[in-house]
């Protein structure tokens, strides 16, 4: 791939996380069940604070442009609200930016609007103040801001089941020598544990496996609170959230107010679940040998004994509280699977194929040249489906298959079978041939002399 088809993979990407921070702050506002003043009313909320924006600045919206994101979702789904990804050439002069980098280098205490005024007395003319800020913002000439005051959510409960579920990830005991990790959802209104799942590994495989269930069977949160955590923020969580109408909220870094509920349900599991399994040999407790046998159990304690008995908090037994909402609507089948399925971006080559993973899949002919967009289950390679500017293009045909799988899907069970070696040790056979080569030179060092050291002129590297 070529550098200006990575530029144009980056830009969509960049688009891509646009698209998904406009969902994420309209998502509310957006619902259709509100009134007209009721919704004003959270328009002019959002329009009266300041947001960050994916490259980390603090902007404001106006009501008019939350007002056409939210029209815009409602006509065209959350593809409507990504911008289109075509650059035009920048108006203002190089040699401006280049001032007006100097002068920002000059005294870093200026401010965008600042340098504006020296521009505008130096050639009587500037570009706009958010112009060279975002200059600045991308050159990293941006002088330290505070942080941002975030949220206090105190003693914050749900109104309802199925508002907010609440995510988070608890390290467990070992089994067959591995260590075991709980991902887990607590519903903020009921406590009632919506999805879990423990698995040998902390990463966006285990966390679907407890969260696809979950929706499947208990319904479609409005909110999902989780933390920062690496699974937490990749991007197939947010697809999956944006094709489901769900709106994804992280807690602020060293802030976790709100997440009280799920921490809480972690002390229970370690005090009452995880302290009765052996984490070693001779230790006192279940012998637990098997990610299997591990869920099962969790299961029955969590329908048995949690589920059914009442939280020292809400006065109800949390399933008891959860089902004095029901029912839910869950999502279909073919909704769920096409939210949970992965995607990435390529270039169509001009003999109409694409690469993903070391793989290589032939595309309808007359994509050559476009971007598209590739659709899988990360645990199959082998089916793709190929969508572009947003509409179906049909599926992509294997013309060369290296790996069945993502190489973030890792498998629970890694195979036991190891790899053959070939007992060749690549480095120690140029280890071998470089000391032959010294040898064979001649020795400075023994003629009194010091080895001449080459000059390299790093201007040129």
């Amino acid at each position: 791939m070529t550098k200006k088809d990575d530029d144009q993979v980056n830009r969509l990407e960049r688009a891509r996380s646009i698209g998904l921070a406009r969902y994420m702050l309209i998502r509310e506002a957006a619902d259709q069940t509100l009134t007209g003043r009721q919704r004003g009313a959270l328009v002019r909320a959002l329009a009266g604070t300041p947001h960050t924006d994916p490259d980390g600045r603090t902007v404001w919206l106006t009501r008019w442009t939350l007002d056409r994101w939210i029209g815009e979702w409602r006509r065209g789904g959350f593809d409507a609200l990504i911008p289109s990804t075509r650059q035009s050439q920048p108006r203002t002069p190089p040699e401006v930016f280049e001032l007006a980098t100097a002068l920002k280098k000059e005294n870093p205490s200026r401010s965008a609007a600042q340098v504006r005024r020296i521009l505008s007395a130096q050639h009587g003319w500037a570009p706009d103040e958010r112009t060279l800020q975002r200059m600045f913002v991308r050159t990293g000439l941006t002088a330290l801001r505070s942080p941002v005051e975030p949220a206090v959510f105190g003693r914050f409960e749900a109104d309802r089941p199925n508002e907010m579920w609440t995510g988070d990830a608890l390290h467990g005991p070992r089994i067959e020598g591995r260590k075991t990790y709980l991902f887990a959802f607590v519903d903020d209104h009921s406590r009632a544990v919506v999805g879990h799942r423990w698995g040998f590994a902390e990463d966006t495989v285990r966390l679907a496996a407890a969260l696809r269930p979950a929706l499947a069977a208990r319904g479609v949160p409005n909110y999902v609170y989780v933390d920062n955590g690496s699974a937490f923020v990749d991007s197939w969580l947010l697809r999956a959230c944006a094709k489901l109408g769900i709106k994804l909220v992280h807690s602020q870094p060293g802030r976790p107010q709100g997440r009280g509920k799920i921490e809480r349900f972690f002390r229970t599991v370690n005090g009452e679940f995880t302290v009765e399994i052996a984490s070693g040999d001779g230790e006192p407790g279940r012998q637990v040998t098997s990610l299997a046998e591990m869920n099962r159990l969790f299961t029955a304690w969590v329908e048995g004994v949690y589920h059914r008995r009442t939280h020292s908090e809400t006065g109800m037994a949390p399933l008891a509280r959860w089902m004095a909402g029901a029912p839910f609507p869950v999502p279909a089948p073919a909704d769920l699977a096409e939210a949970f399925r992965w995607s990435e971006h390529r270039v169509v080559t001009k003999t109409a194929l694409v690469s993903l993973h070391g793989n290589r899949y032939q595309v309808d002919p007359l994509l050559a040249g476009r971007r598209v967009e590739l659709v899988f289950d990360p645990f199959d390679l082998t089916f793709l489906q190929v969508r572009s500017e947003g509409h179906d293009a049909g599926t992509a045909l294997p013309f060369q298959i290296n790996r069945h799988s993502h190489p973030k899907a890792r498998p629970e069970v890694p195979a036991e079978e190891p790899k053959p070696t070939t007992g060749i040790d690549y480095l120690a056979l140029i280890d071998h041939a470089h000391s032959s080569e010294l040898a064979d030179k001649v020795n400075y060092s023994a003629l009194g002399w010091e080895m001449p050291t080459p000059t390299v002129d790093l201007t040129t590297e």
